[in-house]
């Protein structure tokens, strides 16, 4: 039995979201042979899928520039934790997707990266009604070995609500 079957009817009717996504190692081996700008806008363009993590949480990509990107998303109460708000895990990984795509599209084909560290500053809570977030991220500094990027969250009338900086290690390609 689970939490559903034996749900007091004061919880109300449960509710659900169905998750769609396309097998991440096809389209891994894809953008190792673009740059990654050229992966990334190939996914904002639809042409490759985004990955796992993007339909889940839905994030879509709204700009790829050079050591620049933007996410945009709208939160809903699935992603609420116990408080009802938006969980701030899912505000850490918005920063952490568009600080390390920003990187990603100063790399080379077949060039990787991986987060080292990540450090986030919430500023404002953000529930349901917030509406659709924009997270933008940039490149502060390129490197071989090591990249260092800067990240914002904003509500659609621009104000703060979490901001991120990162170190990221750059993976050459084996």
């Amino acid at each position: 039995m689970t939490a559903i079957d034996t749900a007091p009817a004061a919880w109300g009717e449960p509710r659900t979201r169905t998750v769609t996504w396309y097998d991440p190692h096809a389209t891994a081996a894809a953008g190792a042979r673009l740059s990654g700008r050229d992966y990334l806008q190939a996914i904002a363009d639809g042409t490759l899928p985004p990955p796992p993590i993007a339909s889940l949480l839905d994030f879509r990509i709204t700009l790829v520039d050079d050591g620049e990107v933007a996410f945009a998303v709208t939160p809903d109460e699935s992603a609420y934790n116990p408080i009802g708000l938006v969980h701030g895990g899912l505000v850490c990984t918005l920063l952490d997707s568009v600080v390390g795509c920003a990187v990603q599209t100063q790399l080379p084909a077949g060039t990787g990266y991986a987060s080292i560290e990540l450090k986030v500053s919430y500023v404002r809570p953000i529930h349901a009604d917030t509406g659709e977030v924009l997270s933008r991220g940039w490149v502060t500094k390129p490197g071989r070995r090591v990249a260092f990027a800067e990240g914002d969250v904003r509500d659609r009338d621009g104000k703060l609500l979490a901001s991120a900086s990162s170190s990221l290690l750059v993976i050459p390609p084996a």
